[in-house]
């Protein structure tokens, strides 16, 4: 496309090329030589930038500013900074340089059939977006520039911003010769985009490589990347390509060309575009699906998790790639946390989690970059958004809070290189929390707590009668595509079992709670107007266990005493009737929604949601009892939706299977939940007509899971399950008892098996030992 000394066309570059281009440019020099979609563009080179500081002798001009600068004095910083941009921003760029520019500019008006086109000027430095280098938004990008004299001062102030306060500081303290970086600039078509965002190939809040996590919002990616809107967030399965979560946010503005002139502009959406949209879903499914086989084809390419900038064209809908680099922010395991038991949780202010962690400290309320000189060691930054500039503060806080912004927004990626805690899109948090105020912010659930509520402790499990580092109980347990759950009832326990090699409770009976720490009927609390105690006792029961294995899944069953069992609560004698058979009689979903008992189930969603939304343990769902028909089941879910527990891809209703109408109308039921619990015990003694409590039946061998027609009503249920993309699993002591039923389970196709603590490690071994054979003997039958 023309012989050049300082240009090079993105066809001409690779990753290679990172010391000619800089980071940003050799990513996307590599995926327009792969195929991808791409803006077509060029790269002013390093050495541009290199002859530019030489031709105008602006080195010694640069090294009088910064010599004995201490980056720690944010005054002394941004005044170096300002001094330096400045010098370059009133410097010629060289004739020939300056001609070089302009005639590649010309070529790519050319290529694409328009005069004068609208491009992107974008920094890449030289030691950017390497592994061991990434900071995001060091230097800077403009947008919608037009005409050659524009694009030469653009390509000038790309220049200048490699000498930003946050980029002298972040270079001084990762020892950076700051003569030793150079920058390219990116010269690229701009895409007018009418939805855009940023996609992470591996989740990078739960570090999770099988979840590709994607921003989206109206507008230019602009208003993502900068904090100045919560974006929607939306998780897929990478190995399924399936979405399995979404948060539609509150998408208040966005940034567009400005109808006159040069850049761009925010403008409010609901004014812009629509109030509708500002609730509504930005991308499309199969938008998302496109998205993320997009993202899963980069990684492939790179052979690392990427960050990936793209947007949806105004003009063409049409989907491009602006930028790929490497994801660096991705952890190991979180330690473990424990709240303190003795003290109560106040919840001030709730928001997204973007870099996983807790921390302590007063609060300091940063209204704009003149303040970042108040935030001393160890406290808690919060602002409206956080500005990049403000490193220097965030590197002296204990954690930061901001009103606005996305998970990967600047400030989020920051807080996740400096290590801290992060909590964005807090809405009201710069209102809430007051100067000086003691506060903890939980940044692994995304909730801000009044005072110091939270403390480490260090990672031990129990195994046996010994107690050993959690590490060496991971490398003994086999990895299984069945999940193993735990069952528990217990709070209290927790501790001695939280770190067995377990994916989440599978069940977390309700009764042990509503027995030793409510002690009371909730009818009684209703009629005594005690009814908050219940909330509470029940909250703070499930929050001990849920907290402590958190973001591992906690499906808690609600209340499933029979009448004989209630009536031993106070108050119950006044409450309860009195049944022949008490075992098929008033139990489960047909109490719930029965006048007698209606308001004490009310109470339960209300401490089920106290646990979910004000201590934001999210990973908590909801077990449905001793479910008989689908219409009792639609009026419960009406309940539990009025009370605020609505069904949908972050609160999941589960039911227990163990009634045969549940199996007779399987694919009824499936379609209406989000996954089936199989109760074996009750499930066998109704199949089989066998008192599950009768020594007689017992020693005769008439209550046994292994018996042909509960397992075929096992299959029917697991078939009608996965037939509507739904979960199931069991909880049971049959499939660690007798190991060719465990083997009958995975052959069906369970998708995971909750037995009690004490075999979850012997469970987790058989079930592995089982799919390793089935592999073996499907390899060997070929």
């Amino acid at each position: 496309m023309g012989k050049f000394k300082y240009i090079k066309w993105f066809d001409e570059i690779g990753k290679e090329d990172i010391p000619i281009v800089g980071g940003k440019g050799a990513n996307l020099g590599e995926l327009t030589q792969q195929g991808l979609d791409v803006p077509p563009g060029f790269c002013v080179t390093a050495e541009a930038y290199n002859y530019f500081i030489k031709a105008e002798d602006l080195g010694n001009k640069i090294k009088a500013n910064i010599e004995n600068l201490d980056v720690e004095d944010s005054i002394e910083l941004q005044k170096a900074s300002s001094q330096i941009q400045k010098i370059i921003k009133e410097s010629q760029i060289p004739k020939d340089l300056a001609e070089e520019i302009i005639s590649a500019y010309d070529m790519l008006n050319k290529k694409i059939g328009v005069e004068n086109a609208e491009v992107a000027v974008r920094s890449s430095a030289t030691a950017e977006d390497l592994p061991e280098a990434s900071f995001a938004g060091q230097q800077d990008t403009y947008l919608h520039i037009k005409g050659g004299e524009e694009l030469l001062n653009h390509v000038r102030k790309c220049w200048a911003s490699l000498w930003t306060a946050r980029a002298i500081y972040y270079r001084e303290n990762h020892g950076f010769d700051h003569f030793e970086v150079s920058l390219s600039a990116v010269v690229q078509k701009m895409v007018n985009s009418r939805k855009s965002g940023v996609m992470f190939t591996a989740n990078p809040i739960n570090n999770n490589t099988d979840e590709i996590m994607i921003n989206a919002s109206w507008g230019l990616g602009e208003a993502i990347v900068s904090g100045a809107v919560t974006p929607d967030e939306y998780i897929v399965d990478k190995n399924k390509k399936e979405i399995i979560e979404k948060h539609i946010a509150e998408k208040i503005v966005m940034v567009v060309k400005k109808e006159d002139g040069i850049g761009t502009v925010e403008v409010n959406v609901g004014d812009y575009l629509g109030h509708e949209y500002i609730t509504k879903q930005c991308l499309e499914d199969d938008e998302i699906i496109l998205l993320a086989e997009y993202g899963i084809r980069i990684e492939n390419m790179y052979g690392s998790s990427q960050d990936i900038e793209w947007g949806f064209d105004e003009d063409t809908n049409k989907l491009y790639i602006l930028q790929s680099r490497p994801i660096t922010t991705l952890k190991g395991d979180t330690k473990v946390e424990k709240m303190e038991q003795e003290k109560e949780l106040k919840m001030l202010v709730r928001g997204l989690p973007a870099s996983p962690g807790i921390a302590s400290g007063k609060v300091k309320n940063i209204k704009d970059i003149s303040e970042i000189s108040r935030v001393e060691e160890g406290d808690v930054l919060v602002t409206i958004m956080t500005n990049p500039d403000m490193v220097p503060a965030m590197r002296r806080a204990s954690a930061v809070v901001t009103d606005e912004g996305g998970r990967t927004c600047h400030a989020a990626i920051v807080s996740r290189e400096l290590g801290i805690p992060c909590i964005v899109g807090a809405k009201d948090a710069s209102q809430v929390l007051k100067e000086d105020m003691e506060v903890t912010v939980d940044a692994t659930r995304g909730v801000v707590y009044e005072g110091v509520v939270l403390q480490e402790e260090e990672k031990k499990a129990t195994v046996s009668q010994g107690i050993i580092d959690e590490g060496i109980i991971n490398q003994l347990a086999p990895v299984t595509a069945t999940k193993i759950y735990m069952n528990l009832g217990e709070p209290s326990i927790i501790g001695r079992y939280k770190n067995l090699p377990f994916d989440g409770i599978g069940l977390m009976r309700t009764e042990f709670i509503f027995t030793n720490m409510v002690g009371a009927h909730p009818m009684y609390l209703v009629k005594t107007n005690q009814g908050q105690l219940l909330i509470d006792k029940m909250a703070e029961g499930i929050m001990m266990v849920a907290q402590e294995i958190y973001p591992k899944p906690i499906v808690v069953r609600l209340s499933d005493f029979r009448t004989n069992e209630f009536r031993g609560l106070k108050g119950g004698e006044e409450v309860e009737p009195i049944e022949n058979n008490p075992m098929i009689g008033w139990r489960g979903v047909s109490r719930y929604i029965s006048p007698d008992y209606e308001e004490g189930f009310r109470l339960e969603c209300r401490a089920l949601k106290k646990v979910r939304e004000e201590y934001g343990l999210t990973n908590v769902w909801a077990m449905l009892p001793f479910v008989r028909t689908t219409w009792e089941l639609e009026k419960v879910k009406e309940i539990m939706a009025e009370e605020g527990l609505v069904q949908d891809n972050n609160f999941k209703i589960w039911i227990m299977a163990e009634v045969p109408s549940v199996v007779f109308e399987a694919e009824e039921f499936a379609q209406m939940v989000d996954g089936f619990s199989i109760g074996s015990n009750d499930l066998t003694q109704l199949i089989m007509g066998a008192d599950r409590d009768s020594g007689i039946l017992n020693n005769m061998g008439y209550f046994d899971e292994r018996n042909e027609a509960v397992k075929r009503a096992i299959s029917i249920l697991i078939k009608a399950a996965h037939k509507y993309g739904k979960t199931i699993s069991i909880c049971g002591q049959g499939p660690s008892q007798y190991p060719e039923f465990a083997e009958f389970l995975v052959q069906e196709g369970i998708d995971s098996i909750s037995v009690n603590p004490d075999t979850v490690a012997y469970t987790r071994r058989l079930v592995a030992s089982v799919e390793q054979r089935m592999i073996l003997n499907k390899i060997r039958s070929l």
